[in-house]
Formats: C-alpha cells, sequence, structure tokens
C-alpha cells in the first residue's frame, strides 16, 4: 500500500467507494456532497486535494454549522485501487488547532480494505510528509471505543494525552487525543 496525490487516474476507484456508501468523513456521511463536486468539475476537486491553500473555502460540521477551511492536502490510500484516505491539516505557525478541528490527520479505509494494516501503513507514510508543516509533533483523536484506530495511533508512537468531550458540534460522546512527536 501506498499514498497517492489524488489524480484522474485514481479518482474512478474514489468515485466508486463514495457510490459503494464510503465517506472518508468518519464524523458525518459526505459521499454525496463529493459526488456532486466531482461531477461539477473533476479538475478543481483534484486540485483542491493537494494545495493546502485553503482559498477562503469552508468546512462543514456534522452538525451544519461551517468553519473555515485549514491549511490541508489529502492522499490516497493505493494498493492497485482505492483503498481509503487521510489528510493532514494545520495552522501554520502553531500546533494549536481550533476547537473545530478534531486533530491534525484523519483517516478513514473502505470497508473492503480493513484489517489488512493499512490505516497503520497510511498514518506512518503521513507523518513522513507532515514535516513539512514544521510541526513538532501532531495529533490524533479516535473516539474512545474505536479500538483498531487506537491500535493505529499507538502503533505510530501516538501517546494518549486527555479524554475528551467531542463537543456539540460533533455531537458530543468520548474522544481520546493522542500526540505523535515528528523527528
Amino acid at each position: 500500500m501506498e499514498l497517492v496525490i489524488p489524480s484522474t487516474a485514481s479518482l474512478p476507484g474514489f468515485v466508486e467507494a463514495l457510490e459503494r456508501g464510503w465517506s472518508p468523513n468518519t464524523e458525518r456521511d459526505v459521499s454525496g456532497e463529493l459526488l456532486a463536486e466531482i461531477a461539477e468539475d473533476p479538475a478543481t476537486f483534484l486540485r483542491q486535494a493537494d494545495d493546502p491553500d485553503p482559498g477562503g473555502r469552508t468546512v462543514t460540521l456534522p452538525d451544519g454549522s461551517q468553519v473555515p477551511r485549514l491549511p490541508s492536502f489529502v492522499r490516497w490510500m493505493w494498493d492497485g485501487e482505492f483503498c481509503g484516505s487521510i489528510n493532514l491539516r494545520w495552522q501554520p505557525g502553531t500546533t494549536d488547532l481550533p476547537p473545530t478541528c478534531l486533530g491534525h490527520i484523519g483517516y478513514a479505509v473502505v470497508p473492503w480494505k480493513q484489517r489488512r494494516g493499512y490505516a497503520t501503513e497510511a498514518l506512518r507514510l503521513m507523518l513522513v510528509e507532515a514535516r513539512i508543516t514544521a510541526l513538532p509533533f501532531v495529533e490524533v483523536t479516535t473516539d474512545t471505543d474505536n479500538v483498531a484506530s487506537q491500535k493505529v495511533v499507538t502503533s505510530n508512537g501516538g501517546v494518549l494525552v486527555t479524554e475528551f468531550d467531542k463537543g456539540s458540534a460533533y455531537g458530543g460522546g468520548g474522544g481520546l487525543l493522542y500526540r505523535i512527536t515528528l523527528s
């Protein structure tokens, strides 16, 4: 498994995953929104996936509120076909994230490719790319009951910092905050 920059060649696999009901956002289903964006302008969709400049765009939270997009980029997991996605987001000049952002890195593997170690490898590879941010560490969150994701994070050097409430924008509930040092 490798990480690839979203491209015209890999786009059909991403679209197929969305059409099968998979969503790269683990907090809310964004598959329909992404399919509409791709149908409207696939070139812009692909360009924005690899462009860290937020360009005034917004992100819709699970409660429907919108917040400014942070600098970010997306990579797709690829093993000869689409396997999932991982993204990195940050605020220049600080390790802090706004309260509306649950972590520096988020990932999701399609159900038919899970339990193969792809999320663990994707996070390892994204940590290499994260060095462009000049951050000394990244924070990754998981739900308190998501043992599989907790193993992904700890396998990559994640250290539990705290348990927290995800807040009303994310429907509440418990989360775990891990920190991974970038070296």
